[in-house]
C-alpha cells in the first residue's frame, strides 16, 4: 500500500518462497556384500511464509499542534501502532487563506488521485461543519469515485443544524462514505436522515493517558476564550467565589475567540498553551471546568477526566453522556447559579471532589482510552474494506483485491 508520490510512500517487503531441489547423498563407500547401505537424512530447505500484508488508512484533514479537538483526534490516531493498518496524513488545510489555503487543497486533491491499491487503501475524511464539509468532503467523493473505501468521521458541535441548513451538501457527502463516524447519539440520528443507519456508528473521542502529579487547588479552563465555550459565565461565578477561597485559582487557557468574553477580575489568563503544557496543567489541578453552550464531545473533559480531575460542564452535546452516572457535574449552560454551585462544592467538599475524579479515571479506562476506543475505530475501517469489496463484486469490476485476513 502506497501512496505514489514521492515522500507519501512506504514500500511493504516481502520475502519470496524459495523451494530448491533437495540435496541428494550419496553414501561414501559400498556397503559390504548382504549389507544395506545406511541412511542419510535428505536435508529439506526451509519455507519461508510471505508476512501478512498491511492494510493502510490515508486521513485528510488537519493535524499537527493546532487548537481545536479534530486536530487532537487526529494526531493521536497517526501516533498509535494499529493492529492491521498503517497511517499515512494527507493534509487540506494549514490554518492559511486566500491563494495559499486554494494550493493546499489543491495538492491533497492531487494525492488523493495518485493514491494507489485500494482493496487495501481505507480514506477517512474529518469533518467539521462549514467549509470544511465542502472541502474535505470533495476530497471524500473523490476517492470513492476512484473505487476507495471510504470513511466520513464527523467532528464539531453543531452538526445536526448544520445538516439541517445544508441538507444537500451533507447529504451529497455522506452518501460517498461507506461508513460515517459521529460523537455522539444527536449527530448519529442526524447524519442517518441522509444514509441507512447501519452505517453510521458513534465511536467516541480517545485520549492518551495521563501521569498524575501533586495536586494543587487550581480550578482549569481550556479551549477557546469564547461565549460559545461559556467564559462569560464562568468569569461571572468566579467573581462572586473568589473572595471566600483565596486558597484557590481559577486559571483559562486558550486563544481568545470573542474579545468582550474575558472581563476578568479575578482569575489568571494565560491565553494560548501547547497541547503538552495544557495537558501539564491539568495534571496539577484539581477541578476541570467547561461551561459550554454548544459542544460535540470535547476533548478538554475527556484529558481532565484522564487526569483525575472532578470535572464540572454543561448539559449540551454528548457532555451528558461522557459524565452520566455521576463522573462528572452537570449544569445548564447559560447558568451563573447553578455554575457557582456547582464549583462551590467541589472546592469545599474534599471527599466529593475526589469521589468524582476518580469516577472520571474510572470512565476513561474503560470507554474513552486508546485501549477502549482504537479497535473500535480499527474495526469501521474494516467495515468500509468490506462495503466496498460488496460494491465492486456488484459492478462487476475486475481486479479486486479483498483484504486478507486477520492471522
Amino acid at each position: 500500500m502506497s501512496l505514489a508520490e514521492p515522500g507519501d510512500t512506504q514500500p511493504i517487503d516481502t520475502e519470496p518462497i524459495t523451494l530448491g531441489p533437495p540435496a541428494i547423498t550419496k553414501p561414501s563407500a559400498t556397503p559390504a556384500a548382504g549389507t544395506h547401505p545406511q541412511s542419510t537424512p535428505v536435508p529439506v530447505p526451509p519455507v519461508h511464509s510471505p508476512p501478512i500484508e498491511r492494510l493502510l488508512s490515508v486521513h485528510i484533514g488537519r493535524s499537527g499542534e493546532v487548537a481545536g479537538g479534530m486536530s487532537q483526534v487526529v494526531n493521536g490516531y497517526l501516533a498509535h501502532s494499529f493492529a492491521d493498518f498503517d497511517l499515512r496524513m494527507i493534509s487540506s488545510r494549514d490554518g492559511s487563506g486566500g491563494a495559499r489555503a486554494v494550493a493546499v487543497a489543491a495538492s491533497a486533491g492531487w494525492k488523493v488521485l495518485r493514491l494507489a491499491d485500494p482493496g487495501r487503501t481505507v480514506v477517512v475524511a474529518h469533518l467539521s461543519q462549514g467549509g470544511s464539509f465542502a472541502r474535505e468532503g470533495a476530497l471524500l467523493a473523490l476517492a470513492q469515485a476512484r473505487g476507495f473505501a471510504t470513511v466520513a468521521q464527523l467532528h464539531g458541535s453543531s452538526f445536526a443544524d448544520f445538516a439541517q441548513k445544508r441538507p444537500g451538501l451533507v447529504g451529497r457527502v455522506l452518501r460517498a462514505a461507506d461508513v460515517v463516524l459521529t460523537l455522539s447519539a444527536e449527530s448519529s440520528a442526524a447524519a442517518a436522515e441522509f444514509v441507512p443507519g447501519e452505517r453510521v456508528v458513534l465511536v467516541p473521542n480517545a485520549v492518551a493517558d495521563g501521569v498524575q502529579r501533586e495536586i494543587e487547588p487550581l480550578v482549569v479552563f481550556g479551549g477557546a476564550v469564547s461565549t460559545r465555550k461559556g467564559v462569560d459565565v464562568l468569569a461571572a461565578a468566579w467573581q462572586r467565589l473568589a473572595p471566600d477561597h483565596p486558597l484557590w485559582r481559577l486559571v483559562i487557557a486558550g486563544p481568545i475567540v470573542d474579545q468582550p468574553a474575558v472581563p476578568l477580575t479575578r482569575g489568571e489568563f494565560v491565553g494560548a498553551l501547547s497541547h503538552e503544557a495544557l495537558m501539564k496543567l491539568l495534571e496539577r489541578s484539581s477541578i476541570a471546568v467547561l461551561p459550554s453552550r454548544d459542544e460535540a464531545m470535547p476533548m478538554f473533559i475527556l484529558e481532565a477526566m484522564a487526569r483525575n480531575n472532578c470535572v464540572v460542564a454543561t448539559r449540551v452535546g454528548g457532555v451528558p453522556a461522557v459524565l452520566a452516572n455521576g463522573v462528572g457535574v452537570i449544569v445548564e449552560p447559560g447558568d451563573v447559579d447553578s455554575l457557582e454551585a456547582a464549583l462551590q462544592r467541589a472546592i469545599t467538599d474534599a471527599v466529593w471532589r475526589a469521589k468524582k475524579a476518580d469516577l472520571a479515571r474510572s470512565a476513561f479506562e474503560t470507554t474513552y482510552s486508546a485501549a477502549a476506543v482504537f479497535p473500535l475505530v480499527e474495526r469501521s475501517w474494516r467495515t468500509a474494506l468490506d462495503r466496498r469489496s460488496d460494491r465492486v463484486v456488484k459492478k462487476g469490476t475486475p481486479g479486486l483485491r479483498s483484504p486478507s485476513p486477520q492471522p
